[in-house]
């Protein structure tokens, strides 16, 4: 068979084989007036010519609008339904536990990368933190050479055997960022041009984090300075003959009061006063080792409720303030295509500019240093999908998500 006409098909979706190299960016947290406002105030000038010439789109992510459902669904170009990683944390029935969704074991489909790998492609993926890692890379195997996968957060503890390669941070000669840094970002990028030149990969993913979107709104020098960065190394990657697609885990929000306090609901709290102290349970799947700039509180959580009262708090939820869903777990799951056994009794989704929270105990505030900014709602599901060629196959009137990077990368967007 042709590399013109070789195919790969993963999770009921079918892919052209790269004819160049294809690079998908996931900018964590990129609500499209970032890019929007970085081309305007002049300091994108790669992005601006490229789109030109190239698909300026935009589409919606997976809510709840966290890391973890997107990133998964991105590289298995299905929603949660499919894949089954519907939050960053959830509640384990079988257990009992409240924990991370961040073991392979939890993964339901197969990613991109593994139904490529196994044709014979060239696999590399960096992301930021090590808590996407695994899945991203679960059905890799190293031993060959054709597969690199690793963090900028554990790049220094790389081994052949696990990652690909041996001691990332010496091989691009940087040190390890803070885990709370734009640099922890640029470390990616910097990983990926260089891979380009030595590893060659058919496909690269390269995941940010969304530190400075959760502190810094479009616009600001910080951010500004930020996208700057991601200009010049987006040109370097096409320099090199990538097609590149550039998309987001979701968008972001301000989520604070006129005086610049987080502007939360409580939802433990509220329950605990409705129904009594700990009958009903909340779960906040935005929940992840790195709460310095979000304090745990996003835009979506589920509860679980005794079945005797589940119907009359649902009830009263959908009626208070600052609540846009309060959803059956059979309803959220069909409107949201989450899977029911690893979501609660109710979906709650909550207005633009309110978080939603457990008790407040249980939430330490303290790091939050600017207005609270953040995620997981239905407001934050809007995200660019760019590529630097033209799709002039693409249908006017798809409705696109972020999980169909792979399918305009490969399918729309490559040239002979």
């Amino acid at each position: 068979m042709s590399i013109d006409s070789k195919t790969v098909v993963v999770n009921d979706r079918v892919y052209a084989w790269p004819k160049q190299p294809v690079v998908v960016v996931c900018v964590d947290g990129c609500e499209p007036a970032y890019i929007e406002q970085a081309i305007s105030d002049g300091i994108m000038p790669y992005l601006a010519k490229a789109l030109k010439n190239g698909t300026d789109a935009r589409a919606d992510c997976v809510v709840p609008s966290f890391t973890n459902p997107n990133n998964l669904s991105i590289v298995t170009g299905q929603p949660p339904r499919v894949h089954g990683i519907c939050g960053n944390y959830f509640y384990d029935q079988d257990q009992d536990a409240e924990v991370m969704m961040n073991d392979p074991k939890f993964l339901r489909a197969p990613t991109i990368f593994k139904k490529f790998f196994e044709e014979g492609a060239k696999i590399a993926v960096v992301t930021a933190k090590d808590k996407l890692r695994r899945l991203l890379g679960h059905g890799l195997t190293f031993e060959e050479g054709r597969a690199i996968c690793f963090s900028s957060e554990k790049s220094n503890e790389t081994t052949l055997a696990e990652n690909g390669i041996e001691d990332a941070s010496s091989w691009i000669g940087r040190e390890v960022p803070s885990v709370y840094s734009a640099e922890l970002s640029e470390f990616i990028f910097a990983c990926g041009v260089k891979l380009m030149d030595e590893f060659q990969p058919d496909l690269m993913y390269l995941s940010t984090t969304d530190y400075i979107q959760h502190k810094h709104a479009p616009g600001t020098p910080v951010a500004n300075e930020f996208y700057a960065m991601l200009d010049k190394y987006l040109a370097q990657l096409d320099e090199r003959g990538a097609v590149i697609a550039l998309t987001a885990d979701h968008g972001m929000k301000p989520k604070h009061d006129d005086a610049g306090e987080p502007d939360v609901i409580f939802l433990q709290d509220v329950m605990d006063e409705w129904l009594g102290k700990d009958v009903a349970r909340v779960i906040l799947p935005i929940t992840d080792p790195y709460v310095v700039h979000h304090g745990a509180l996003g835009s979506f959580a589920t509860a679980y409720i005794p079945e005797e009262v589940r119907a009359e708090t649902i009830a009263k939820l959908a009626k208070m303030d600052g609540i846009m869903h309060a959803l059956s777990r059979a309803e959220g799951c069909e409107k949201f295509e989450l899977p029911e056994d690893r979501t609660g009794d109710v979906i709650l989704v909550s207005t633009a500019d309110k978080v939603l929270g457990t008790s407040a105990d249980r939430h330490d505030l303290s790091a939050l240093k600017e207005p609270l900014r953040s995620h997981g709602g239905v407001s934050e599901q809007r995200v660019p999908l760019l590529l630097n060629r033209a799709t002039p196959n693409l249908e006017g009137d798809r409705n696109l998500r972020n999980f169909d990077a792979f399918d305009l990368a490969l399918n729309y967007a490559q040239t002979s």
